[in-house]
């Protein structure tokens, strides 16, 4: 007869399935940031609805994408986050190969290995060596506790053949007790960042007073005069930016653009 799993265990399995609160933080946060740091930069209300006009749908991600980029706390933890989830979904699918051999555990160490190394070599394309390395380890050793827990039978795959039912996990692995000790650890670290950590250096960077985007000044017409205003830059139509104006606060269309070292909007909300 198979084993028919204990519901605490079908709840683990079904919470990995479905990405656990990894998924649902992400959601969230994916909505909720990027209106909070529209709304805190150009200042809410009115301002909020012509930016995402002038943004035009198409280019609304690109401040959730502007902000990841251009914090790289921020940006690395999103990465080591998004990596342990996709791990822990797959995984829950039978993605994590069990039992001895050297094929099996060759494929579990590629498996483990090269979504860490691809969210390392994003990070330090964007951040530099050491955040890539350091994203890349911390990708790695959290979801050491997610292979520990499938081996061990203590979580199983979502989907399994009916002769691997009876058997969870590897009858004859026994890991040593530090490596147990650690697969907790790893759980409550990885619970942390998510739940915690991730959303509160996420709204931190919503509310820090830089534009998602590049500021630039450009000559701006407004009937038969022309100044010299700062854009944050929404689009580009031709050879001029469509921007938001930070000095009449409208949208407007700048010409002879430069960019601006500075993307500093407004004060941080912790000085305001």
């Amino acid at each position: 007869m198979p084993e028919t799993p204990s519901p605490a265990l079908a709840q683990i399995r079904e919470t990995d399935r479905k990405g656990g609160p990894g998924h649902t933080v992400l959601v969230a946060l994916a909505v909720a940031v990027p209106v909070t740091k529209l709304a805190y930069t150009v200042g809410g209300g009115d301002a909020v609805r012509d930016v995402l006009v002038g943004m035009e749908p198409a280019n609304w991600p690109d401040i959730l994408i502007g902000m990841v980029i251009t914090d790289p706390l921020l940006g690395s933890v999103l990465g080591v986050v998004v990596s342990r989830v996709v791990f822990a979904v797959f995984a829950a699918r039978g993605a994590v190969p069990l039992g001895g051999g050297t094929a099996r555990a060759v494929r579990r160490a590629a498996l483990t290995l090269v979504n860490p190394v691809a969210v390392g070599v994003i990070d330090a394309c964007f951040f530099g060596p050491w955040w890539g390395l350091a994203t890349g380890l911390a990708a790695f050793a959290l979801r050491q506790g997610v292979v520990v827990e499938y081996r061990t039978g203590r979580r199983r795959p979502h989907h399994r053949h009916e002769q691997d039912r009876a058997a969870p996990g590897e009858p004859d692995y026994r890991p040593p007790s530090w490596l147990r000790r650690a697969a907790a650890v790893e759980q409550w670290v990885a619970l942390s960042l998510t739940v915690l950590v991730l959303p509160f250096l996420a709204f931190v960077s919503a509310v820090d007073g830089q534009a998602w985007t590049g500021i630039v000044a450009c000559e701006v017409t407004d009937g038969t005069r022309t100044e010299n205003d700062r854009l944050i830059e929404l689009s580009r139509k031709g050879d001029g930016v469509v921007g938001w104006n930070l000095d009449s606060e409208q949208i407007s269309n700048g010409l002879g653009c430069t960019g601006e070292e500075s993307r500093y909007v407004r004060e941080p909300w912790w000085r305001s």
